[in-house]
């Protein structure tokens, strides 16, 4: 399974799960698309680029591991209809991002709406 797919089924999956439960499928979603990495100026550098793609981009977080590591994260955020096409346009623009810098693409989430 490729990258791409493995997104498209878990965005899928997230997509079916909200409007099974009854979030509102006619407005826009406020979706976070999670990055992390080791080096900061990488993470930092990423981050500079989701801003140009028009992603609004929260500050760089510390995240300490179950195993002692600490890992740095920031989110890239869009107003988004949530629909897979809409979505995975988002993620294939993010992954090549975090493929430029070194950094992990660590998929998205939003919150349910009413």
């Amino acid at each position: 399974m490729t990258d791409q797919q493995h997104w498209q089924e878990e965005t899928r999956e997230i997509i079916r799960s909200l409007f099974e439960d009854g979030s509102n499928p006619e407005v826009n979603y406020t979706i976070e698309h999670h990055f992390s990495g080791l080096d900061f100026d990488r993470l930092e550098k990423a981050a500079l680029d989701c801003f140009k793609a028009e992603f609004e981009v929260s500050d760089a977080e510390e995240l300490a591991l179950e195993d002692g590591q600490t890992i740095l994260c920031f989110d890239a955020v869009k107003e988004s209809p949530l629909n897979e096409a809409a979505i995975m346009a988002h993620i294939e623009q993010l992954l090549k991002i975090a493929e430029k810098y070194g950094v992990e693409y660590d998929g998205w989430g939003t919150y349910f709406e009413e």
